[in-house]
């Protein structure tokens, strides 16, 4: 997100949301937050999914007084913690909620992963055991194929 849609959302002017982050370089690394090329940031603002009120309009020849910053999802999260409005602390707190949430979620389904695991291995097993009643079937129905010698002895030059 740009860094002057994250002032309007936690409702505080833009100059103070980079001032926030100046004050604390640490805490936002370049995986967090980067600035714009001059190209990207004109794409930005001419961008069809930007409503016509975001469009700044400059008169012909002017350039972008300044390029802005984007946030990753970490510097979002950064920023509601080093931003001191009220907005911010409610947006730091439901992030922390749906991180716990999250990994609430993530723990359900590695429980989930590892029941299908085992339940995997079980029908591996029965498939083997399956086949091996199969073959034995199929062998006894071999042995019935087979032409069977009379019961009893048979004595030689006896009608």
């Amino acid at each position: 997100m740009l860094s002057s849609d994250l002032a309007e959302l936690y409702k505080v002017q833009p100059k103070v949301l980079m001032q926030a982050v100046k004050r604390n370089p640490q805490r936002f690394p370049e995986d967090f937050m980067f600035r714009l090329s001059p190209e990207e940031t004109q794409a930005v603002r001419h961008s069809p999914l930007r409503s016509r009120s975001q469009i700044v309009t400059l008169k012909r020849g002017q350039n972008v007084k300044y390029v802005p910053y984007a946030f990753t999802e970490q510097g979002i999260a950064m920023l509601s913690s080093v931003l001191r409005s009220n907005t911010a602390i409610q947006v730091n707190i439901a992030i922390m909620r749906a991180f716990v949430r999250l990994r609430d979620i993530l723990s359900a389904h590695k429980e989930l992963a590892h029941k299908l695991e085992e339940l995997e291995h079980k029908l591996e097993t029965h498939d083997v055991q399956i086949r091996d009643v199969f073959e034995v079937i199929r062998q006894l129905m071999r042995d019935e194929e087979k032409p069977k010698r009379p019961i009893g002895f048979k004595v030689e030059g006896n009608p």
